[in-house]
């Protein structure tokens, strides 16, 4: 295994912000230091630019197996490594949809060799139908980590307790999508101004609001964790928030589509600007920073959803869904970090340390010792994001032809460059 040497680099993680040099060996951070004495297979200059542990992007969707023509496992692994992600949650909402241990081991192997730790989450209930809940136990034994029948909810409150109880005992996150498919009844946006003036039904808060609710009473009626899945609205922050302060046990991540854009984009009926949960107004785009900001969101992710330019054709038939894997690290430092809500240290928590803590696979820290999985980045490069230049199979991203600042630049997972655009 090659060694790297990465001179003078701004070294960030979650509790530190030096200048100095990282020298990567046998796959892991073999020292740290200033002016280090050592030979080295590839060397690095990192003058000007910042190394962080790379990110974790806790909810993607890959669609493999079934879906390919979306994306698949390799064009979705890909597209992490240009965005500086070295590990995902794969969402099950597949064809068919990953509710057994055949197809939990079919995506893990084919993930191998990508350079991206690749864990599916299984299905809460069989075949993401509402009805009998999955064997878990057998899930847990494939590989599975996380449960979930993201893309819709579990319906019936009491089969959703006694998965939050089966959970535990099995060691499993359940991850909710948080939405009321009786009030969301055919909405296909924010339901507000902007809907009323297009003339198109609309997605009430209350979906999103109620089930958060609903999630926090189960799970602190049989002691569980929950995630709560891409939070859009001022309600589920203080819901959340509140909940926490009284020491339920519960998580719950955002998209960078939900504290930069509002629904006004939806004015222009192209349905790249559609995804579920919708782009909401001004208001909860602050309560969404705001929670960043006080710890009540815990981390960032993309909620990649591929779908091919056909498919988004149609702005009212249109699926919802965007690809965010390239621009997710970008789209952060722009509305956040850029912007004086946050620190560095505060992107690495939300990106980098937290989900992985959240899943049990430990604290990446720039700390001789720790595996050699890295983001090297110019936090301050200007690109415009051109949707026909993204590595993804799909290119229905929400932020075409917008200039973003920061850019990863190398990749480097277990000690392998595994992406470079010096």
């Amino acid at each position: 295994m090659a060694s790297i040497l990465i001179r003078n680099v701004r070294a960030v993680d979650a509790d530190s912000d030096r200048i100095c040099d990282i020298f990567v060996n046998e796959g892991c951070i073999a020292q740290v230091g200033d002016n280090l004495r050592c030979s080295a297979d590839t060397v690095i200059d990192g003058t000007d630019l910042v190394l962080m542990p790379s990110i974790f992007d806790m909810h993607v969707h890959l669609r493999d197996p079934g879906l390919e023509y979306k994306e698949d496992i390799l064009t979705g692994c890909a597209a992490a490594l240009a965005g500086g992600v070295t590990g995902v949650l794969a969402m099950p909402n597949t064809k068919p949809p990953c509710d057994n241990p055949e197809t939990i081991r079919y995506i893990i192997e084919k993930a191998e060799g990508t350079g991206v730790d690749v864990y599916p989450v299984g299905c809460i209930t069989n075949g993401m139908s509402g009805g009998g809940l999955c064997d878990y136990e057998a899930l847990r034994a494939a590989g599975c980590i996380c449960i979930s029948d993201d893309g819709r909810p579990v319906e019936n409150a009491e089969l959703m307790r006694q998965a939050l109880e089966l959970s535990k005992e099995n060691g499993l996150l359940v991850a909710s999508h948080c939405e009321d498919l009786s009030i969301i009844d055919g909405g296909i946006m924010n339901k507000g101004k902007i809907s009323e003036k297009l003339g198109v039904k609309g997605m009430d808060r209350a979906s999103e609001d109620y089930i958060t609710a609903r999630e926090i009473i189960l799970a602190s009626s049989v002691d569980a964790r929950i995630h709560i899945c891409h939070v859009s609205t001022e309600g589920s922050t203080a819901i959340i928030r509140f909940a926490k302060s009284r020491g339920v046990k519960v998580t719950c991540e955002t998209a960078p589509h939900y504290f930069l854009l509002t629904d006004e984009l939806l004015e222009k009926r192209d349905a790249d600007y559609r995804m579920n949960p919708p782009l909401r107004t001004s208001e909860d785009v602050q309560a969404i920073i705001d929670a960043i900001k006080d710890g009540t969101i815990d981390c960032i992710i993309t909620d990649h959803a591929p779908h091919a330019a056909e498919e988004k054709a149609d702005f009212e038939k249109a699926p919802n869904g965007v690809v965010g894997l390239e621009t997710s690290f970008a789209a952060a430092l722009t509305g956040l970090y850029h912007t004086g809500e946050v620190s560095l240290n505060r992107i690495v928590e939300l990106m980098c340390v937290n989900p992985r803590k959240i899943l049990g696979l430990g604290t990446p820290a720039i700390q001789e010792g720790k595996t050699a999985d890295l983001m090297l980045a110019d936090i301050n490069r200007k690109w415009v994001v051109e949707p026909e230049k993204l590595r993804s199979k799909s290119h229905n991203t929400v932020f075409k032809g917008m200039t973003l600042t920061g850019k990863p630049l190398v990749t480097i997972s277990k000690g392998i460059i595994r992406y470079d655009e010096r």
